[in-house]
């Protein structure tokens, strides 16, 4: 669910785009949108169960802002503007592989490679990243067995081409702002987990978390964009994609993911990643007007399969833990 609502958000963002709206803008906008639902919303449901704030839990609050919203966000578009959507969306799955070495570095999870579980999260994990990075790259024939006429970016130069050649050197800025912005994703899931081992209430860290990346996301966009018209919401595509994308996915989804985090720890989560490229590429073919490839069919299946290894793996690390000596 989580990761079919982030593909969700990258049609919506590739939608606004195409309205001419200034990404830097639409995610000051996402996290406004997100901490004014969030807030009263973590004040009702946990007000007389919720742990006391310290300074620790709000700095951690920050950096969970930062590093999973603010910044991560601001590189990912950066990056994506300055190469290509297939580039920067083929290093979003490296987010497993980052967290997985975070996890192990800091404590969260254990290698285990003699066991069977731990040789299952190993493999799984990479697998569902060979998957994401053949559906990306690995194009071959394609499948034409039905097609809908549906096509949202029918107006697009870039959707049909019209991209203009960039630079070298543009092209290195852009890779590496799209890898730093997969980095801090895995930051922030490893991040997630230490929060709340200190702060255990996944609405109030979502709240706390979307109040500071509004507030840097907001600073950023105001120094990047001085044009006012681009601050202006009409009853419009950009009103819709800042709704959705603050309220749905920076607000209720960044709570599931929180609870996904407590319940299963980083690399679990981590794991649903390549996910999201699957149904990128489903939604492309249903309303973008993109064709559907044979390299898109075992990509998928190399996922999947990549993602029940590591549930299988994870279960069993966990049936181990409560089987007594």
């Amino acid at each position: 669910m989580v990761q079919t609502t982030f593909a969700v958000v990258n049609v919506f963002y590739k939608l606004a785009a195409d309205d001419g709206m200034n990404l830097s803008v639409l995610i000051a906008y996402r996290f406004i949108f997100a901490a004014a639902f969030m807030l009263p919303l973590a004040f009702f449901v946990k007000r007389n169960k919720r742990t006391r704030l310290t300074w620790t839990v709000i700095f951690q609050a920050f950096l969970c802002g930062l590093f999973g919203g603010s910044l991560a966000q601001n590189m990912y578009l950066q990056g994506l503007a300055l190469t290509s959507a297939t580039f920067a969306t083929a290093t979003m799955n490296l987010i497993p592989a980052m967290t997985f070495v975070l996890a192990i570095i800091f404590g969260l999870e254990m290698f285990d490679w003699g066991e069977a579980a731990g040789k299952a999260k190993v493999i799984g994990t990479f697998l569902g990243v060979i998957g994401a990075m053949l559906l990306t790259f690995y194009k071959g024939p394609n499948i034409t067995i039905w097609k809908p006429n549906i096509d949202l970016l029918k107006n697009s130069q870039e959707h049909h081409g019209g991209s203009v050649a960039k630079t070298y050197l543009i092209q290195i800025l852009g890779a590496f702002l799209a890898i730093s912005g997969t980095l801090c994703n895995a930051i922030w899931l490893i991040l997630q987990a230490k929060m709340q081992q200190e702060y255990p209430c996944p609405y109030s860290m979502t709240a706390l978390m979307n109040i500071m990346a509004a507030i840097q996301a907001t600073i950023y966009a105001l120094v990047l964009e001085r044009d006012w018209t681009q601050w202006h919401l009409g009853w419009n595509i950009r009103l819709l994609t800042t709704a959705y994308s603050g309220i749905i996915a920076s607000g209720f989804i960044f709570t599931v993911l929180a609870w996904c985090v407590k319940k299963r720890g980083p690399i679990f989560v981590s794991a649903f990643s390549p996910f999201m490229l699957l149904v990128v590429v489903i939604a492309g073919f249903l309303v973008l007007d993109e064709n559907l490839h044979l390299g898109s069919l075992f990509g998928a299946v190399m996922i999947v399969c990549g993602l029940y290894v590591v549930l299988w793996g994870k279960e069993k690390q966990m049936e181990e833990k409560i089987i007594p000596i």
